[in-house]
């Protein structure tokens, strides 16, 4: 396999091995996308990507990073995501969303306003986590949610997915990476709870696993379902590899597709090894290990580079993010570097 060799998961095939990744754009309303998310994303499938998944969106309103966050806990959302994932779709590239509750990481400004906590008082609200720990000095500190409370969560997941599905998405992936609250859950540094929800790695991944199993019951058996996952927290003592690959195999177990492999996120001032391809072993574990597609991510910029670990077998797809906010058109500058040729839309043949 190749980085443009097409790929199937259950019906859908992907016209390439590339991905782009859930960036968020901190520019929504109320939950609402607008043109902006619509020119965005629209953009990087006339660029030619085989995937492009919209941003991680809350599934309920205390659920999303910011106030500019997009969601799908509204029955407005579904109309207002309808013509981007059609755009997408008639583009050739598959539309997908990433299904998100940012727990203790919630109700913070946008990056180029600082991006640091927001208080109810200007316009925030009270993050919720497993634990009343805050993410750091600077953050409020979170309401540890109570069983019912996760059960609720659960349901926001199935009725978000029900949405997705009505604006026209055809692949959904659920966050349980960088220290929102799915991987709150995960890590026993954020999760100290004492009940079927902590301690034990069986009741840590509980809630995860019931979420993704409410997601696939209700996501039709022909379209596929992804999992976001962080394989460590760079930290001893904390979510690390070998919890990943075994989580892995129960996400599989459950009908999960394809591990979409991150890490880190879910504590502050960690020495993080960042470099090109930094995260990619850990995407060849899990895939040789549990046996299940994989998606590496992590400074995935120059094409040999991506074609080179999809040949050796090191993930199924490769998910780009920054890079493709420099370059929406990167699968197009990546085939002629590659030496093949990418059919441009009708409307730009005539440059080609």
């Amino acid at each position: 396999m190749s980085l443009f060799s097409p790929f199937q998961l259950r019906t859908i095939e992907f016209r390439n091995r590339i991905g782009v990744s859930p960036m968020c754009q901190y520019s929504a309303v109320d939950g609402h996308p607008g043109t902006w998310h619509l020119v965005h994303l629209g953009s990087r499938a006339v660029g030619g990507a085989g995937l492009v998944v919209a941003e991680a969106s809350g599934v309920s309103a205390i659920g999303r990073i910011s106030p500019g966050d997009t969601g799908l806990y509204l029955d407005s959302h579904v109309d207002a995501w309808r013509p981007i994932a059609k755009f997408i779709r008639e583009n050739g590239a598959v539309p997908g969303i990433q299904l998100a509750h940012a727990g203790r990481k919630a109700s913070t400004r946008a990056p180029w306003l600082d991006g640091s906590w927001l208080p109810e008082s200007e316009g925030g609200w009270t993050s919720v986590a497993p634990s009343a720990i805050p993410f750091s000095d600077k953050s409020g500190t979170p309401h540890a949610l109570t069983i019912p409370e996760i059960h609720l969560i659960i349901e926001e997941f199935r009725a978000a997915a029900r949405r997705a599905l009505a604006a026209g998405f055809q692949f959904v992936e659920i966050h349980s990476a960088h220290g929102y609250l799915l991987h709150e859950f995960l890590s026993p540094f954020s999760n100290h709870r004492e009940d079927e929800y902590g301690g034990s790695f069986e009741n840590r991944t509980r809630l995860l696993l019931q979420t993704a199993q409410a997601v696939r019951e209700l996501w039709p058996q022909e379209l596929p379902v992804s999992v976001r996952i962080s394989a460590t927290d760079w930290k001893e003592g904390g979510w690390d590899l070998p919890q990943s690959i075994e989580l892995a195999r129960r996400l599989k177990a459950i009908g999960i597709d394809i591990i979409d492999v991150s890490s880190g996120g879910n504590l502050p001032q960690v020495q993080i090894p960042v470099g090109p391809g930094y995260q990619v072993e850990f995407s060849e574990a899990i895939r040789r290990e549990a046996g299940i597609p994989t998606a590496a991510v992590g400074f995935i910029v120059e094409p040999t580079q991506a074609d080179t670990i999809l040949l050796s077998g090191q993930a199924d797809m490769v998910f780009l993010a920054r890079e493709f906010l420099r370059d929406p058109y990167w699968p197009r500058r990546a085939a002629k570097s590659l030496g093949l040729k990418l059919k441009p839309p009708v409307q730009y043949e005539r440059a080609w």
